[in-house]
């Protein structure tokens, strides 16, 4: 079938007296058309200049082109690669799509509603999400600073989508069998200071211990900072080991803060994740780091358009 000259297609356009419902769903459609030229120069501009992605070699040459990207030799190890090898993004296809498909993931649609919007199939849509996301995500402090908040928050274990599971199925989802928290409940450790700087944790599952503590902390915290927490144990021998200051709050009423010395803060992101991860209707165990990675990029507002979400996904960890 002949394909229809753009020129015509816009000369009855401009016939057309369009209502202001029909310019907002021209512009949307507008605004979703992306060729794949655009994505591809978009990769490259992220990834100009960057060195061989095996061995660290800065002195490449060109090599032809593949799948639209262009190709690089390294001249220290001999090996070829493009702007998305070593990337989370490496062999997805369908790239005019990607940029649309970024914009679902900044509006938090679900696996089903992202495929209906690009157009792609829904397991395609759950690929993409578990690339785009963890690339993105790796943008995060180095290091927190000044008073830092840090507290556990549980979800019970989840094997959604797994063939091989170790337990009998729960029925909707179902409910810990144990009270308290116990090795049914998946714990995700969550570091903020006052600046609003956030990291996250999955430590596994059951009360998160002193070494997990130190494996995961240590390495951002510095030796100024004031660390505050509940009145766990763990956080105490934690302090000790690794030589700050450390203060606990009282979680009970009424000692739940002291002038500066409160959890409002790591608190309140713990909410916002949870009313947050509804929408998706329980997610499984293995993937929990990557949804309270997305909420965090969101939260923080600092990657606010498709661009700077594929920007960071292709930049090399």
């Amino acid at each position: 079938m002949r394909g229809v000259p753009f020129d015509d297609v816009f000369a009855q356009l401009a016939e057309v007296q369009l209502s202001a419902a029909d310019l907002v769903r021209l512009r949307e459609w507008i605004a979703g058309v992306a060729h794949p030229a655009e994505c591809i120069a978009l990769i490259e501009q992220a990834a100009r200049g960057r060195p061989c992605p095996r061995c660290g070699c800065a002195r490449v040459h060109r090599c032809g082109q593949a799948s639209g990207l262009q190709r690089f030799r390294c001249l220290g190890c001999g090996r070829s690669f493009n702007a998305l090898t070593g990337t989370p993004l490496a062999r997805l296809r369908k790239k005019e799509h990607w940029l649309a498909y970024l914009q679902c993931v900044l509006e938090s649609r679900t696996v089903r509603e992202a495929a209906r919007v690009v157009g792609v199939h829904r397991t395609t849509s759950f690929r993409w999400r578990h690339r785009f996301v963890p690339g993105a995500m790796r943008d995060r402090p180095s290091i927190l600073t000044a008073i830092v908040e840090a507290d556990e928050t549980y979800h019970l274990e989840s094997q959604k989508g797994s063939r091989n599971m170790t337990r009998k199925p729960r029925k909707r989802g179902g409910i810990a069998t144990k009270r308290g928290i116990s090795g049914e409940l998946d714990c995700l450790l969550v570091a903020r200071d006052r600046t609003g700087q956030t990291l996250d944790f999955h430590t596994g599952r059951g009360q998160v211990t002193a070494a997990q503590l130190h494996a995961c902390l240590k390495p951002v915290l510095p030796a100024d900072v004031l660390l505050i927490s509940d009145s766990a144990l763990s956080y105490h021998h934690f302090a000790e080991q690794a030589g700050i200051m450390h203060e606990a709050v009282n979680t009970k009423p009424g000692g739940r803060s002291r002038g500066a010395i409160h959890l409002q803060n790591v608190n309140a992101w713990h909410s916002r994740f949870k009313s947050w991860l509804v929408r998706f209707r329980g997610v499984a165990s293995r993937y929990l780091i990557n949804y309270s990675g997305w909420q965090r990029v969101l939260d923080a507002r600092r990657l606010t358009t498709p661009v700077h979400l594929r920007c960071a996904a292709v930049q090399l960890g």
